[in-house]
């Protein structure tokens, strides 16, 4: 299926209706305009930028070799994963992806929805999953990530450029299946609002605020990122059916 951009009449209806849409059903209760724009399978879409050393602390983490290979048929649910791969022998490196999606100004409320499949669960000192948006000269970074090591969902703080620890777990997620997740945001009053996160069937509101900071220009991405532990263990992840609704 060729990723797309689907405008509708300005209507509503559950996120289980965007299965209608080519997207994945989720359990999530939160509804989701027909009006919104939605952008499904992004993770076969071209032009994933990267980085390694500017994912970490203060921008300038170890460098470590990564990758990412494409329509990989197996693991998949659709014939055309993406790959990930973060390897090398540096502790505590990183790598990370983002794909643009075009400025879109009018949109205030999100829902980032994806399946990941992996299979060494002691690996990762954390899995990071985002999205950003720039509009009205301030940057709003809707930062989430699966602390491995902490055992629980931390967000970020726009503002005060750090994580916080939300107190929902989140140990390491199953390995060699493929793990659902959604998570729901917004941008409201200058602020990061991150409302609640969905894991395999399992939802937890996290009711949470990051700030913004200022910052020109228009834009709308997702990222994703890959943590390395301690003992700098060599890890793989693969994405599939990454979509975005925004409104």
């Amino acid at each position: 299926m060729k990723s797309y951009l689907h405008l509708a009449a300005r209507l509503t209806f559950s996120v289980a209706a965007l299965a209608a849409l080519g997207a994945p059903s989720s359990t999530t209760a939160q509804t989701v305009p027909k009006g919104a724009a939605y952008y499904s399978n992004i993770d076969q879409m071209g032009g994933w930028q990267n980085c390694g050393a500017c994912a970490g602390a203060g921008g300038a983490g170890p460098s470590v070799p990564y990758s990412l290979t494409q329509n990989v048929k197996s693991p998949s649910m659709d014939g055309r994963a993406a790959h990930y791969w973060i390897g090398g022998r540096k502790a505590y490196g990183d790598a990370l992806w983002w794909k643009q999606l075009g400025a879109n100004a009018r949109a205030s409320h999100f829902v980032y929805d994806l399946y990941f499949y992996y299979t060494n669960a002691s690996a990762p000192q954390a899995l990071e999953f985002d999205g950003n948006q720039t509009v009205g000269g301030r940057k709003y970074i809707f930062g989430t990530e699966c602390n491995v090591a902490a055992r629980q969902w931390d967000v970020w703080n726009t503002s005060g450029a750090y994580w916080m620890h939300t107190g929902v777990g989140c140990s390491a997620p199953p390995t060699y299946r493929w793990n659902h997740l959604t998570w729901e945001f917004e941008r409201v009053n200058g602020q990061t609002h991150f409302i609640a996160v969905t894991l395999n069937g399992k939802k937890s509101y996290i009711n949470r605020y990051g700030g913004s900071r200022a910052q020109g220009g228009g834009e709308l991405n997702v990222a994703f990122q890959m943590d390395l532990n301690g003992k700098a263990a060599n890890y793989d992840v693969w994405l599939d059916r990454v979509s975005l609704a925004a409104w």
